[in-house]
């Protein structure tokens, strides 16, 4: 049984992260030369363009998809049987979106310190690798 209260209270959490990761981009672009603002902006765009599908195929099922205690099975598309890692009164579409947003801002917060440092191509192969592990 599903509580409401639960589940918006979750989901009112997943976007306030979410808003954290807009925040990150904002700074990041602040702290970097103007030319680069654009690119900046790009690379916090692709940190939840690619982690979100990658984290969805990858990233769920290895961490919630097994019996070990220590990593999770892969688990391809997270479309295994989660009861034991879900809260109590939450959906785990809610409890996906949560996870989801968190990594991406991970990501992002990572992404700030490589401003300015490393190509677009290489950006986006590290948020790729990210949201497979995280």
């Amino acid at each position: 049984m599903y509580s409401a209260v639960d589940t918006i209270w979750v989901l009112v959490g997943a976007a306030l992260v979410f808003f954290m990761q807009a925040g990150f981009a904002l700074c990041e672009a602040g702290f970097t030369r103007s030319k680069n603002t654009g690119n900046i902006i790009m690379k916090n765009l692709m940190d939840f363009s690619i982690g979100t599908p990658v984290f969805w195929i990858i990233g769920f099922g290895l961490m919630f998809g097994g019996a070990s205690g220590f990593i999770g099975g892969l688990d391809l598309f997270s479309l295994g049987d989660y009861p034991a890692s879900l809260p109590a009164g939450v959906p785990i579409f809610a409890y996906f979106i949560v996870h989801t947003v968190f990594c991406a801002t991970a990501s992002t917060i990572v992404a700030g310190a490589m401003a300015e440092r490393t190509k677009f191509s290489s950006s986006c192969l590290y948020s790729l690798g990210l949201a497979a592990v995280v």
